[in-house]
């Protein structure tokens, strides 16, 4: 790669590699042998998922008069002001990400709900790329910014982001307690954080975000991030409003995939969702599982979407039940 003023989209491997370069070629006005404009805002635009900015453009040698003829040969797409997609219009993720990058400038980081999502503690792709700047900047449709003096930042999956604490922090200040629970249970299952070391600073009051990431603090579960239905959230939800423990969520018991279990009651749960339990295969296979726990000593309890919700009670108080009765037989 040449040369890149927007250095702060890059990683620290690609900015080595880029000065590498620069000093290896000697500069934009040698090209090497490669040969042409073109082959270097291909290596620079391929390392970065096929996204590059004016002032990159300007080191390979690129003026604006060419620019401007190869937007219209449809060799550069404009994603956001002086910034393109190379070769087609349409870019990976990544791609997407590094020409926001692009478009905030030197200092810019992925902030807020989009890196919550980029750090995998969200399922759900923001609608709008949120960035955080250093300075005072307009942003364009579809990008929203946010001017920080003082942030901490790091690097994940090659681009800078907000570091996990910072991320709770800003996307708590937009989000549910529920979701933040989520997040929080996501982070510490991927071991990208221990939320015992959260630091004080983060929850003092008056911060954006602070009073509900203790509240999601204060009502952490680490399964939720074992779940994957909102029928288990629901069910979640169940054992935590009725004071009945959380089971153990998803895990394999010989060979089996088990919604729920308490191992040390031998009680294991079924949620029955309309998706996963209505082929015949499925029926089966169901049914093979629970014969092998019930030969295993486990008592196995089936529910329905509808009884969570309509049958609250009475579920609580089957599953009371069942816990207390296999309790008293260990004994």
């Amino acid at each position: 790669m040449v040369g890149v003023p927007e250095r702060s989209s890059l990683s620290p491997a690609m900015r080595a590699r880029n000065a590498n370069v620069r000093g290896g070629r000697g500069g934009r006005g040698r090209r090497g042998a490669g040969g042409g404009r073109g082959a270097w805002v291909a290596r620079v635009a391929g390392a970065q998922w096929g996204a590059i900015g004016h002032l990159q453009l300007r080191d390979c040698g690129v003026g604006s008069s060419t620019v401007s003829r190869w937007v219209s040969e449809g060799r550069l797409h404009p994603r956001y002001p002086s910034v393109y997609a190379v070769g087609h219009s349409k870019l990976p993720v990544e791609g997407e990400l590094t020409a926001a990058l692009l478009a905030a400038g030197p200092g810019a980081t992925l902030s807020h709900a989009t890196a919550a999502w980029w750090w995998g503690l969200t399922q759900d792709e923001p609608r709008v790329i949120e960035i955080s700047v250093p300075g005072r900047r307009r942003a364009p449709d579809g990008l929203r910014f946010y001017e920080r003096r003082h942030l901490g930042t790091t690097h994940h999956r090659r681009l800078p982001i907000t570091t996990v604490v910072q991320t709770l922090l800003d996307f708590a200040a937009g989000a549910t307690t529920e979701q933040v629970r989520r997040a929080l249970a996501e982070a510490e299952y991927h071991r990208l954080l221990d939320v015992a070391r959260i630091p004080p600073e983060a929850l003092g009051r008056g911060r954006p975000g602070s009073a509900t990431l203790r509240a999601a603090i204060g009502r952490h579960q680490p399964q939720l991030a074992r779940t994957r239905s909102e029928l288990e959230k629901a069910f979640i939800a169940l054992c935590e409003s009725t004071k009945i423990p959380v089971p153990e969520f998803n895990t394999y018991f010989c060979g089996y995939l088990v919604d729920a279990i308490w191992h040390e009651q031998r009680v294991a749960v079924e949620l029955d969702g309309h998706d996963g339990h209505h082929t015949p295969a499925q029926l089966e296979r169901d049914h093979e599982r629970d014969l092998v726990l019930r030969r295993n000593g486990f008592v196995v309890l089936r529910y329905t979407w509808w009884q969570l919700k309509r049958r609250r009670d009475i579920v609580a108080a089957d599953l009371r039940s069942a816990l207390a009765r296999e309790a008293s037989y260990q004994r």
